[in-house]
């Protein structure tokens, strides 16, 4: 019997299924995969309800809702001074990968190189496989996930299409400077590049930081592609929500993959995220100093463990070197021991590389509730007390 297709079967069971059917196997706290344990805002969840039972239920718009794709717009001009066409700028998509996946195949040309930085999320490298994409990887070098010039002059080549870029970055809680940035801006323009960036992550920064999207550079609004996700903004998870902001002759493409993708998105959910994007600036305020007080407390707690925690600027996430355990074997080892010595799972950040991955680092996830973390923390105290 003929197999299914090749790529995609190469592909084994994700890192995260994998360390969740631990977590439950051993009966662990799960700090792997990030979502959070709250039912998020009352006031967003009952405008979703209240849209269900009164509004719409049909088909709505391939694009979005006029209201949401309105609210996006303002959201743009309001925290990032962008001025945005929602009728022409704007698409709704059934959750931020699907946004990524429209973007990459309606972009990508078999053959055309894609610039990667490394760790990354798990769906990407895939995608752009599907999608005909040559990758070509830069590697961000822990502790604070930096690169150089020369990383990109060796990456960028006069076939590099676009370059994919996560800010803040899920696997490893960093936030992208300006003068970062303004490099990568310099690549992309000098290689008449384009960018994708995965900024679902953008209301969740740390230390007084401000999100930089890379569209409000010089030069780059009319090559950039700006994914947004309600599931983070809105700790929402499982409502698969995103959206893509970019110029027409970039979102024209797109949409073209999108329609053949998942076409729509409930409209309720899209009404309730409408909603919840013209909220006060206090809720986005507290929405970072709330998770910004988990990342503090299970930092802490991993400190007094025995982990050497690194910097955390963003995201659900922190990541913590396990060198001083001198542990024998590496970390995807470390979180199998982990989960059923301890009862914590955690994830390993070489999961999250092609190449030249460290072996030393593992992420926690502290977008859980306060007794949550204390638990955990306690059973990493009570393990490591003899180390």
């Amino acid at each position: 019997m003929k197999s299914g297709n090749a790529l995609l079967s190469s592909y084994g069971t994700t890192i995260f299924e994998v360390m969740s059917r631990l977590s439950e196997e051993h009966g662990a706290i799960n700090l792997g995969q990030g979502f959070p344990d709250d039912r998020g805002p009352a006031d967003v969840l009952q405008t979703a309800a209240d849209a269900l039972l009164t509004g719409w239920n049909q088909y709505p718009s391939m694009m979005g809702t006029p209201d949401l794709r309105q609210a996006l717009a303002g959201h743009a001009r309001r925290f990032y001074g962008l001025d945005v066409d929602w009728k022409t700028e704007t698409m709704v998509t059934s959750g931020a990968t699907e946004a990524l996946t429209a973007c990459l195949l309606g972009l990508i040309d078999p053959g055309d190189e894609v610039v990667l930085f490394q760790p990354m999320y798990d769906s990407y490298l895939p995608i752009v496989r599907l999608a005909g994409g040559v990758p070509r990887f830069v590697s961000l070098k822990a502790p604070d996930w930096s690169f150089s010039r020369a990383d990109l002059e060796a990456a960028f080549s006069p076939r590099t299409k676009l370059v994919l870029i996560n800010d803040p970055l899920n696997p490893a809680a960093k936030v992208f400077g300006r003068e970062e940035l303004e490099l990568i801006a310099e690549y992309v323009q000098r290689f008449d590049a384009l960018a994708v960036c995965d900024e679902v992550y953008e209301h969740i920064v740390f230390d007084g930081r401000r999100h930089i999207p890379l569209m409000t550079l010089p030069g780059m609004r009319d090559r950039c592609l700006k994914i947004g996700s309600a599931g983070k903004t809105f700790s929402l998870t499982g409502w698969k929500v995103g959206y893509v902001t970019a110029p027409p002759h970039l979102l024209q493409p797109v949409a073209k993959a999108h329609q053949f993708l998942t076409f729509t998105t409930p409209p309720n959910l899209q009404a309730a995220v409408a909603y919840g994007l013209g909220k006060e600036e206090g809720y986005f305020t507290a929405l970072a100093g709330g998770l910004q007080a988990k990342r503090d407390r299970l930092s802490a707690g991993l400190r007094s463990a025995g982990f050497d925690v690194l910097p955390g600027a963003g995201t659900y996430f922190v990541v913590a070197d396990i060198s001083r355990f001198g542990f024998d074997g590496d970390d995807q080892a470390f979180c199998r021991w982990l989960v059923a010595e301890a009862k914590v799972a955690a994830i390993p950040v070489s999961a999250f590389f092609v190449e030249n991955a460290p072996t030393t680092v593992v992420r926690f996830c502290f977008s859980k509730k306060d007794e949550v973390l204390d638990e955990a923390i306690a059973r990493l105290r009570k393990r490591f007390a003899t180390q």
